[in-house]
């Protein structure tokens, strides 16, 4: 099994990072990329500029990707309420090749986190109504708020017992989807 791991975030200590990469530790037997923001900077999307130079190929690197995964595991940071712009600009891009939607239907499961109690509530609403709209199979989504208080950085764990298992029981979820899908 393929699980691609996507932190919706260009920082070097993102917190959605640490939480997609547990995350996709606790799925058995599985081939893990972790994607990294970063390796995909490109310009900022302007329609005359796709006119004018065409997609990035970071763009169809990004949507190969996903086409070889057989999970997606995303944990967006929220900035003012949204997606960040690092990953706004990869979604953008990625949506304009042509004959494709983002997402393929790949099962997902949708995370984020936050120093804060809302533990991304916000960016987790916004994806949630977008990427559906782009190919999005959203299983379930999931979210730990006060970051800080409920992920031990050095274990690299969720220290919060109730979330812990709250995440654990998302993850058997896709994951048993992913082996009906096999069958």
């Amino acid at each position: 099994m393929k699980i691609l791991a996507i932190a919706g975030s260009n920082s070097d200590t993102s917190i959605n990072r640490q939480l997609v990469s547990y995350a996709a530790s606790l799925i058995e037997n599985a081939e893990v990329e972790i994607v990294d923001m970063n390796d995909f900077e490109m310009p900022i999307y302007k329609h005359q500029r796709e006119v004018e130079s065409g997609v990035p190929q970071q763009a169809i690197d990004f949507a190969g990707k996903i086409d070889h995964a057989d999970i997606l595991l995303i944990s967006l940071s929220e900035h003012n309420g949204t997606y960040s712009s690092a990953f706004k600009n990869v979604f953008d891009w990625t949506s304009r090749i042509k004959n494709r939607a983002v997402w393929n239907e790949v099962p997902m499961l949708l995370m984020a986190t936050a120093p804060g109690a809302r533990g991304g509530a916000g960016v987790l609403e916004a994806a949630s109504k977008r990427f559906p709209l782009h190919g999005g199979n959203i299983i379930d989504t999931f979210s730990l708020p006060f970051f800080n208080d409920n992920f031990d950085k050095e274990a690299q764990k969720i220290s919060n017992e109730e979330k812990d298992s709250e995440l654990k029981e998302k993850i058997q979820k896709i994951s048993a989807i992913e082996s009906i899908l096999e069958k």
